[in-house]
C-alpha cells in the first residue's frame, strides 16, 4: 500500500492498514526516540504512546508533507515531553576546545553514539534534534520551549561534552 492509502485505511479504522503502518515506521521512529532518551524502556513506551496518538490524529494529517516527516514529528515530541523531568539544562562551561583533536582512524559509529548516548539528557536532545536530525535552532528552541540562545548553547555543551569524552578515551 502506498502511503495515501495507508493514512486512508486508517482514517477508516482499518486494522489491516494500522498495522502495515506501524510495521513501516516503528523501526526508524524507535530509532528517533530511542537517541533522544538513551533509555530502552522509554523508548518503547515513547514509541507506543505515540503510535497511538498518530491514529487518533490521522485525520488531521493534510498531505502536504511526506508522512514519515508528520509521524517523526509527534514522536520527537513525545520523546522530548518524556525526558522533560530529566535534570535542568547542564550550565555552560569555559570553552576547552581550543586545542584540535586528531581522532584515530578507528572511531566507529559506535563508540560515538555511546559517547552521546553518556551526554545530559536536555543537552543530548538539542543535539540529537539539530545534528542528526537536521533541525534548526528556532524549531529546537519552539519544541523545547527555551530560547534560541539557549539552544545554541546547549549545542555547543554538547559539543564539548563529546569532545572532552572522546578524547579521554582516545588519550
Amino acid at each position: 500500500m502506498t502511503d495515501q492509502q495507508l493514512v486512508e485505511g486508517c482514517r477508516q479504522g482499518s486494522r489491516c492498514a494500522q498495522r502495515q503502518l506501524f510495521e513501516q515506521y516503528q523501526r526508524p521512529m524507535y530509532s528517533t526516540v530511542y537517541r533522544i532518551t538513551n533509555d530502552e524502556d522509554n523508548a518503547h513506551d515513547v514509541l507506543q504512546e505515540g503510535f497511538i496518538q498518530v491514529f487518533k490524529d490521522i485525520g488531521q494529517f493534510k498531505g502536504t508533507g511526506s508522512l514519515g516527516g508528520w509521524i517523526k514529528t509527534i514522536m520527537v515530541r513525545k520523546a522530548l515531553r518524556k525526558i522533560q523531568y530529566e535534570k535542568r539544562y547542564e550550565p555552560l562551561l569555559p570553552n576547552s576546545d581550543a586545542d584540535p583533536i586528531v581522532w584515530p582512524n578507528d572511531l566507529s559509529g559506535e563508540v560515538l553514539d555511546q559517547a552521546i548516548r553518556e551526554i545530559p539528557a536536555k543537552c543530548r536532545a538539542v543535539f540529537l534534534l539539530i545534528e542528526v536530525e537536521g533541525y534548526a535552532h528556532r524549531e529546537v528552541a519552539d519544541m523545547l520551549a527555551i530560547s534560541e540562545g539557549t539552544s545554541k548553547s546547549q549545542l555547543h555543551y554538547a559539543k564539548q561534552l563529546l569532545r572532552t569524552k572522546l578524547k579521554s578515551w582516545y588519550s
